[in-house]
């Protein structure tokens, strides 16, 4: 399988692009700095990668990182006080993927995702999920997701991570859900960026039918 994966370098994109490539996978691995250090810099020297350079608000760009590619995901934070741009970068991979006819996986937010102390509340207004300095972030992966259900087209599914998502071990097992925030065995909401990673491939290979789902540590 091919992949695009725009955002190649970053904490979760470089763990799918290791991740897809310990499977065997083929990646177009685009980022705006692909010669930068990787979060993974494990990621920089497996086979079957090839990096290339792309603006992701440059159409000309992206066509050429979507040639042949059989998927694509979406891994890309929003920068304080940026939020525009990060939402105009959303819709500007949504509409490239669409003429590409190519599926997309957007890496968001847990933002979006219902409150398990609420289900009538989203996260993002949950202070025991997210503290107030993570407010700005939260709030512009409901935006990005409000982006996505914008589209005429049906061809993206929207990833939300828990409340915590962090470098740590691959475990490659998780629990998955759909709207809801999941909380583990021990009461927390958190993954490890390696395992959302293995999730990401996993719905990138084998697609589920939830267009917004979500998953967490067991």
């Amino acid at each position: 399988m091919r992949i695009t994966a725009i955002g190649a370098t970053g904490m979760v994109g470089s763990r799918i692009v290791a991740e897809a490539s310990d499977r065997g996978h083929d990646i177009v691995a685009a980022s705006r700095h692909p010669n930068g250090t990787p979060s993974d810099p494990v990621a920089a020297i497996r086979p079957g990668i090839r990096s290339i350079t792309v603006d992701a608000l440059i159409a000309s760009d992206l066509e050429t990182a979507l040639t042949d590619a059989d998927a694509a995901v979406l891994s890309v934070r929003a920068a304080p006080g940026q939020t525009e741009r990060f939402l105009t970068l959303t819709k500007a991979v949504l509409t490239a993927t669409a003429r590409a006819q190519v599926p997309l996986l957007v890496i968001g937010g847990a933002g979006p995702l219902c409150s398990p102390n609420d289900p009538d509340s989203v996260v993002l207004d949950d202070p025991e999920f997210v503290a107030e300095e993570w407010r700005d972030l939260a709030a512009a992966s409901l935006a990005q997701l409000e982006v996505c259900r914008r589209q005429p087209t049906d061809h993206w599914t929207y990833l939300s991570p828990p409340a915590v998502l962090e470098p740590g071990d691959r475990l490659g097992d998780y629990q998955r859900g759909t709207t809801t925030l999941l909380l583990g065995r021990d009461g927390r909401s958190r993954i490890s960026a390696e395992d959302l990673a293995v999730a990401a491939v996993d719905e990138l290979t084998t697609p589920g039918r939830d267009r917004h789902f979500t998953v967490a540590a067991r």
